[in-house]
């Protein structure tokens, strides 16, 4: 059994379905509420649904009692042991608003579960693969400064409470595993890049640009792009390393095949692309007229805006990762002609 916490939300629900397809029985650690997450995962359904304020008494083995707090007619969980059936948990599950400004609650749920669930798979020796952000590389704007791995983090300054919160997890898991104290047996943090496909439609304000520059052409609107805000950056040359959810996935079930392989890993292309190189590719993927407009940068995103994001993938590609990554006009026509111009747009 898998465990995906944040399992029904984008990137979760895309790792999901390729588990389920794969026949592994996945329990999804999540909350559906009422913002259509539900579709998300509506085509594969999990072996079990379970919130994050029941995860730690599902994994302490207290199912039973789990199972009657929610007052359903028979327990799901009843037969369910945790350490005994777990063979692996995928930690995707956080608070990931660039904008959020509750400390303490983004603390609570991007570290100390984060700590809590480290603590137990190396208590009972399950892998443990987690996502981290690029976020976490704050002003940093030369690619050689994107370097993975826990050696080459403490200089880094995230520009906002988000990337602060990655941040200080991969800061504990340096520490912890420099200390040798015990560890899970695989373990591995992914920076996630700017990940983009099917099933992010929950996501409001942090949806892909890729969604959000589709949306603005079936609008029949020209495609908005932020002006620079840096003298030595044209207006549309700000550049991020874009990355199709598929190859997202494929990274993380490469590191459930390769269980000798930890560490902290980049989970971009390698590529630094232009929002102007991005916005003709959703034009022309949409057969669309190219028709682009810059608009000011609002003041809450000027001194907090990434102007170019490039993952170095070395350490990736030498632990022996060799599938090729989908460039962006063949992911950004991939999502629009198989996704969000058919009726259904869930994966």
């Amino acid at each position: 059994m898998i465990i995906v916490t944040g399992g029904a939300g984008f990137i979760g629900s895309c790792l999901h379905k390729a588990l389920y397809k794969q026949g592994r029985r996945t329990v999804i650690v999540d909350v559906l509420q009422d913002q259509g997450k539900w579709q998300n995962i509506a085509a594969h359904p999990p072996y079990m649904l379970v919130t994050p304020d029941e995860l730690p008494a599902f994994l302490e083995g207290q199912s039973e009692d789990v199972g009657v707090s929610r007052e359903t007619p028979f327990s799901y969980f009843g037969p369910v042991r945790g350490a005994q059936k777990v063979s692996a948990i995928f930690h995707l599950g956080a608070i990931s608003e660039t904008t959020a400004r509750d400390g303490d609650l983004v603390w609570q749920t991007n570290v100390t579960l984060s700590q809590y669930l480290w603590r137990w798979c190396a208590e009972h020796q399950v892998p443990f693969i987690y996502a981290s952000s690029a976020a976490t590389y704050g002003a940093a704007d030369k690619a050689e400064l994107f370097r993975d791995g826990l050696e080459s983090i403490d200089a880094l300054r995230p520009l906002n409470l988000y990337g602060w919160s990655k941040q200080a997890f991969d800061l504990w898991v340096k520490r912890t595993v420099e200390a040798g104290e015990q560890t899970p047996p695989q373990w591995a943090g992914l920076k996630f890049f700017n990940v983009y496909g099917p099933n992010e439609y929950h996501k409001g304000k942090m949806i892909s640009v890729v969604k959000v520059k589709y949306d603005e052409l079936m609008r029949g609107e020209a495609v908005r792009l932020f002006r620079s805000d840096k003298a030595d950056i044209a207006d549309g040359q700000q550049k991020r390393d874009f990355i199709w959810v598929g190859d997202v996935v494929n990274v993380m079930l490469w590191l459930l095949e390769h269980p000798s392989v930890s560490g902290l890993f980049n989970c971009g292309t390698g590529e630094a692309r232009s929002y102007e190189s991005l916005a003709r590719a959703v034009c022309n993927a949409a057969n669309r007229p190219v028709d682009i407009q810059y608009i000011d940068m609002p003041e809450s995103l000027k001194g907090q805006y990434q102007s170019f994001t490039q993952a170095d993938m070395s350490s990736l590609r030498d632990a022996g990762y060799d599938k090729p990554f989908t460039s962006l006009e063949d992911g950004i026509a991939q999502y629009i002609n198989d996704y969000l111009a058919t009726e259904s747009p869930f994966l």
